[in-house]
């Protein structure tokens, strides 16, 4: 008889154990086999949202990244899940849904340990961009910034950097952004990018220079800097615009010499683009004028405007005109100056632009004065200051200059009178003379005084000062006669230079080839510009415009390539 213990018994128990592990066995395998297509459908979807987002399809992109995201809550993993909601949210701000985008990234933070926090907070900082938010946004690029930097991804810092340099411009605050381009700048040195580094160097100098509290040698410091390290850049047409707004901060900065040296470095460059070339010729002249070299001005004047017509912005090649009536004044040349002046006034009511046309105004009424017609000189003056009264932000300055032109004009018109008054006198007296005794003609002359004098004044007094007044207005006349070959330049009249380099005029007749201009930052080959020092020239200052250039945008003429770079950041390895 077998006891309970027996060798039969304990056999079977055994064998049972080994079917039900084996069972428990072949469960675990089918859930580990499941668990695991599922990682792999997730890592399909998001391949391909990431390849629909750089083609361009949004919708498709988000219907992938949604449906990685319902495939990951089916396991345990809160990280993989994290991860799929953070594409997800990253894909709605790229898709221009920063709300959803923001909600969506929202709930990716609660738990995370160093996942991704520095892309979590650049694609926070994006939504809260594009929602308007420059405050929380500046915030979270500057979060960004600094965890990019202490993982040694200075690439990324450098981006970073850069954006949040814009929501500074948009809030105004120069100095802040400068600040944050020159940071850039000092990343895409770290990994050797150094056509990023030029063009974040060009826009701090920029910048540095519309704040108003850097010193000049700090900003030729950076621009020079920005020059130097654009040598490697092979893109023509971002050279030739990096050149270009160097150019025109020198010219702000009244150094001639290094803008014009700037400008002509660029403008073989731009050759393809009209209106960028339009831009470089129209600035050329301008410096030119500036350095007083005004013969050498004439063609880029005549270009520039010619160009500027062609491309239909009637207002540019208004200021062309004006910038070319100043330099043939210059070179005494009236008549050419002022048919150029009366095309600049046209062109000025044609885009009813009350700024340019006082200045056409102003010019006008210098040539009449050295023809010697003050009663139009005086018109053109007061056309001036009524054009001036439609116009904001201007100094005071230059309505006391109009007045004084005016003041000018109308004394020459009073000695010019005096002048012809005297000689109508002497020739009645003579006349007299002939016919009459001389106590006679006497006594007549100074009745006449007495009568135009106020309050019976003393006639031998005003005999006398008379008398001056007619020497006086007669030496002055002589001397204007003397000097009618030497025209005094006309201060502040050459202050047509262009900054809209990449933006068309609103009021073009037909639109320019392109909007904008420079990418993020990308490779710059030219050769540096060290400034030198210069004489400077009181006596025609530039006035730059108060339009701030938009921010970086794709050209609208080019076309989009297979795989563009995305705003976002997205997790592509799970």
């Amino acid at each position: 008889m077998a006891s309970d213990g027996s060798p039969v018994r304990d056999a079977r128990e055994k064998q049972k154990k080994k079917k039900k592990k084996k069972a428990d066995r072949s469960g675990t395998d089918r859930a580990d086999v499941e668990e695991t297509d599922v990682q792999l459908e997730i890592e399909r979807l998001t391949a391909a949202g990431h390849a629909a987002l750089q083609s361009g399809n949004n919708n498709a992109a988000l219907q992938s990244f949604r449906s990685a995201l319902k495939a990951a809550t089916k396991l345990r993993e809160k990280r993989l899940q994290r991860t799929c909601a953070f594409n997800l949210g990253a894909a709605y701000v790229e898709a221009g849904e920063p709300q959803k985008g923001l909600d969506v990234l929202s709930r990716t933070q609660p738990g995370e340990r160093g996942e991704r926090i520095a892309d979590l907070q650049y694609n926070l900082a994006m939504a809260h961009e594009a929602l308007g938010d420059r405050t929380q946004a500046a915030q979270h690029y500057l979060q960004a910034a600094q965890l990019y930097r202490s993982q040694g991804d200075a690439g990324a810092e450098g981006d970073t950097c850069v954006r949040l340099a814009h929501c500074h411009l948009l809030r105004k605050e120069w100095d802040e952004a400068a600040a944050s381009f020159q940071r850039a700048a000092e990343s895409y040195k770290v990994v050797g990018n150094a056509s990023a580094a030029a063009l974040a160097l060009k826009d701090a100098g920029k910048h540095m220079l519309q704040s108003g509290r850097s010193s000049s040698e700090d900003i030729i410091s950076v621009l020079t800097d920005s020059l130097e390290m654009s040598s490697g850049i092979s893109d023509q047409q971002m050279l030739g615009k990096l050149l270009s707004d160097v150019g025109l901060s020198f010219s702000q900065m009244r150094l001639f010499s290094e803008a014009s040296q700037c400008y002509e470095q660029a403008l073989p460059l731009v050759s393809s683009k009209p209106h960028r070339q339009a831009v470089v010729l129209q600035n050329l002249g301008a410096v030119y004028n500036s350095l007083g070299q005004y013969q050498q001005s004439l063609r880029f004047h005549r270009e520039a405007a010619a160009l500027h017509g062609s491309l239909g912005s009637r207002g540019a090649q208004g200021r062309c005109f004006s910038n070319l009536g100043f330099a043939l004044v210059e070179l005494g040349e009236l008549e050419d100056a002022w048919e150029s002046y009366l095309h600049a006034q046209q062109a000025f009511r044609d885009t009813d632009d009350p700024s340019g046309q006082w200045q056409a105004c102003e010019g006008l009424g210098g040539i009449k004065l050295q023809m010697r017609d003050p009663d139009k000189a005086a018109m053109y003056y007061k056309d001036a200051l009524q054009l001036l009264c439609k116009c904001q932000d201007v100094s005071g300055s230059v309505q006391e200059r109009l007045v004084s032109e005016l003041s000018e004009a109308l004394q020459q018109k009073l000695l010019l009178q005096q002048r012809g008054a005297a000689s109508q006198r002497t020739a009645q007296e003579r006349h007299h003379t002939r016919r009459q005794p001389r106590t006679t003609a006497v006594r007549s002359d100074i009745q006449q005084w007495r009568r135009e004098m106020p309050n019976g004044e003393n006639a031998n007094a005003d005999g006398k000062k008379n008398s001056q007044t007619i020497t006086s207005s007669e030496t002055h006349l002589q001397q204007e006669q003397e000097q009618a070959d030497h025209h005094n330049a006309l201060p502040e009249a050459n202050r047509n230079l262009n900054n809209t380099y990449d933006k068309a005029e609103v009021n073009q007749q037909i639109l320019p080839l392109e909007s904008s201009g420079s990418p993020a930052h990308g490779d710059l080959p030219a050769e540096s510009v060290k400034p030198r020092p210069v004489q400077m020239n009181g006596k025609h200052p530039l006035v730059r415009s108060t339009v701030t250039p938009p921010l970086t945008q794709p050209d609208s003429n080019e076309a989009t390539p297979l795989t563009r770079r995305l705003k976002s950041r997205f997790c592509t390895v799970m």
